[in-house]
């Protein structure tokens, strides 16, 4: 697993062989110990140089070696013996060295980068930090402040930063692993002590305790309860108060109280189900066989709003030629010059050159004719949308898929409209589009295999993590949402304000509780949605007793604050004051109290004290609940499917792995008991009656999530 050989004489080039990212296994951490020790001791070799094989030199650990008892040489002694060599080693970086690719990297003398290369630790990302000596030698080898960025944000950076941080000596657009070889023969000879970072002081700012603590501070604030970074910061404060072996020793007990913790099981848990979810597959009766992706190299986009604009931006940055479409000219000209505006915006950020040629703005449908794959993104209305369907099954060329952005509507009742319905999927981006990573690719039940798998590949060209989902009211991440913000609603009705519900979810973890989160999207939206759903408007007062609608307890507060005009930040009052309209910084509104209170009074209804944990176990088990409820309809193809939409698109805390997950790791016994609790205070509330298929998973034990699929019940699967 690591390659010996002597080239030019005296060097020996030590080539790591573990594909595809020449991960740290058992094996290689053997191989790399038995080659530089075998290097040290011939007297023929003067240096040495590391490198990886197939252009990648090291992505780091075996993530899957995690869950089974150590064996091989420990990484801490293997890098140590490299450094404390008295031949000088170079590492040769080609491609990624990530994590302890990076620490490897580190403990050898010199560092020569391939330009394409990029460097981390990203091993906050996976509840971790920096175990082999990153924590003490990075700080040491680029200064406090720098270090402290990558090592709590876990970020990657390219050649040209690294070698602009310190962390390369040089970068060349040659091969890395040539300049490496011929750098190793001119240093032969040099003092090797002052290229060995543990025996470096770190460079610290004269005010070295208030960088830190302002440094604590905003990680606090930004980890959101994950221990991870914070624990980093600990670490690196080690490496800057305490000699070297001090702040090792520091550095690993630090993570061996990460590494047994639920939050690193959490984000692991993470890594492997978003690579999980891109290995989807149809399975269910006539969807079964293989399905392979159409190439796609013109996309059109129908429709430049919010949704639209961002649509366009992100098949722009993934290089894709757009013909971008509006009704008139005049939304065409506003749509062109906001889509360019975001191009220029984001090359500039990534010091690029926007790419306008590959974008056309037309109001003639016409033009489609040459396009491969259409998407529709116009306003949440399913007659306007029937009617662009019409239109684009008349004009397109008969093979071109149909996708519509929808965030609920019915796929199959706009494929029925069209002449090729196994050509129509949904397509639910987040917004804003061109940032959030989350796309529902929506199987409709005449979907065809190929026009699925067609989405799928799109939405990975885009940089989006796919998940597939079956058709329904919601499909899988806003069916959830609806039981989540329904019990935030009656919280309120029943004593809670708007404050101690949002805090006790971002106290959980979530960005943004739901009504900061309401405030920001719109008020007016949910309206618009609840007025076409006939659960308010001109027929149905809002003053009504707020019992039941359609059959079920409904809450009509949302309905009311929107008929005060309180529309959220877009007018700079909704369940909160902001300052201006647009402005960010919410505040409690007293108006917003007395309201609450009057309504209360109205109805007859008592305030009672209403605890955080109440708040977390009505909205987020109720949440959970439809999350199994949809999986045993078939909606969702998978557990990690539904862990996935949530920590992508609806911020779901990362280091509480997704709600499927977090109700495991508190226990499905215990969701089943609170849920009929709740269901038994509240029997007017359908979604707290425990779903069939939790109760099936108690009464069989509990599984690991891993077993879930044995216990589904899908007689109508859409997938």
């Amino acid at each position: 697993m690591a390659r010996y050989e002597q080239v030019q004489g005296t060097v020996a080039l030590i080539t790591l062989t573990n594909p595809p990212v020449n991960a740290l296994s058992a094996a290689v951490r053997l191989g790399i110990t038995e080659t530089v020790t075998r290097a040290l001791r011939d007297p023929e070799v003067k240096s040495m140089v590391i490198c990886g094989e197939n252009g990648v030199f090291c992505g780091g650990a075996d993530i899957r070696e995690f869950a089974k008892p150590m064996s091989g040489p420990p990484l801490v002694p293997m890098i140590a013996a490299i450094e404390e060599g008295e031949k000088p080693v170079v590492a040769a970086i080609e491609g990624a060295a990530f994590g302890g690719g990076l620490e490897l990297a580190l403990g050898c003398h010199y560092r020569i980068a391939h330009s394409k290369a990029r460097v981390g630790l990203p091993e906050v990302t996976l509840g971790l930090l920096p175990a082999a000596g990153g924590t003490q030698r990075l700080p040491r080898l680029i200064g406090l402040a720098p270090a402290l960025d990558l090592i709590t944000t876990g970020r990657h950076v390219t050649a040209q930063e690294a070698l602009k941080l310190g962390i390369v000596d040089q970068v060349t657009d040659q091969s890395a692993l040539d300049l490496a070889i011929q750098f190793a023969q001119q240093v032969v000879g040099q003092p090797l002590l002052p290229r060995k970072l543990s025996t470096r002081q770190t460079p610290c700012p004269p005010d070295v305790d208030g960088l830190l603590e302002e440094t604590m501070a905003q990680v606090k604030q930004r980890a959101r309860g994950a221990m991870a970074p914070i624990a980093c910061v600990q670490a690196v404060r080690a490496a800057a108060t305490l000699p070297y072996q001090a702040g090792m020793q520091k550095e690993q007990e630090l993570m061996a109280t990460l590494f047994h913790s639920s939050q690193a099981r959490a984000m692991q848990y993470c890594f492997f189900a978003q690579r999980a979810v891109g290995r989807w597959s149809l399975s269910s009766g006539a969807h079964s066989g293989n399905s392979k992706p159409r190439p796609v190299s013109k996309v059109a986009v129908i429709g430049l709003g919010t949704m639209g604009r961002g649509i366009t931006v992100a098949l722009v940055k993934a290089g894709m030629s757009v013909l971008a479409v509006e009704t008139n000219k005049k939304q065409l000209e506003i749509g062109k010059q906001m889509v360019s505006a975001m191009l220029k915006h984001d090359a500039q950020k990534r010091n690029a050159t926007p790419r306008l040629d590959l974008l056309h703005f037309t109001i003639d449908l016409l033009e489609l004719k040459n396009t491969d794959l259409i998407i529709e993104a116009v306003f949440e209305d399913m007659a306007l949308k029937k009617q662009v369907f019409k239109e684009l099954s008349s004009v397109c060329k008969a093979d071109a898929f149909l996708c519509t952005n929808t965030s609920g509507l019915d796929v199959d009742e706009l494929a029925a409209v069209t002449k090729r319905p196994e050509l129509v999927v949904g397509m639910h981006f987040f917004a804003p589009a061109h940032v959030m990573k989350l796309l529902e690719v929506v199987h409709g039940s005449r979907s065809s295999p190929e026009a699925v798998a067609t989405a799928m590949h799109l939405g990975k060209r885009l940089g989006k993590v796919s998940v597939l989902v079956g058709n329904c009211a919601g499909f899988v991440g806003n069916r959830m949402l609806k039981p989540y913000l329904e019990q935030a609603n009656f919280l309120l009705e029943e004593g809670a304000t708007p404050e101690l519900v949002d805090g006790a979810l971002e106290e959980f973890g979530f960005p943004m509780g739901v009504f900061k989160m309401s405030d920001l999207s719109g008020l007016d939206v949910g309206w618009r949605i609840r007025k076409e759903a006939g659960l308010t408007g001109p027929n149905v007062d809002p003053r009504d007793p707020p019992r039941r609608r359609q059959g079920r307890r409904y809450s009509p507060l949302p309905d009311l604050v929107c008929e005060q005009g309180r529309l959220g930040q877009k007018n700079g009052r909704g369940w909160y004051l902001y300052d201006k309209p647009g402005g960010r910084v919410a505040t409690p509104d007293p108006s917003i109290h007395k309201f609450l209170e009057e309504y209360r009074i109205k109805h007859g209804i008592s305030p009672r004290q209403i605890d955080r944990q109440e708040v977390v176990e009505r909205c987020l088990f109720a949440l959970i609940n439809e999350g199994f409820r949809s999986l045993d309809d078939g909606i969702a193809a998978g557990p990690e499917d539904i862990d996935m939409i949530y920590v992508f698109g609806y911020g779901w805390p990362r280091h509480r792995g997704g709600p499927m997950f977090y109700a495991g790791m508190v226990g499905l016994p215990r969701v089943l008991t609170r849920l009929e609790h709740y269901r038994q205070a509240h029997p007017e509330v359908p979604h707290l009656e425990p779903s069939p298929l939790l109760r099936r998973l108690v009464a069989s034990g509990s599984p690991p999530i891993n077993k879930w699929r044995d216990f589904l019940q899908r007689p109508h699967s859409q997938l």
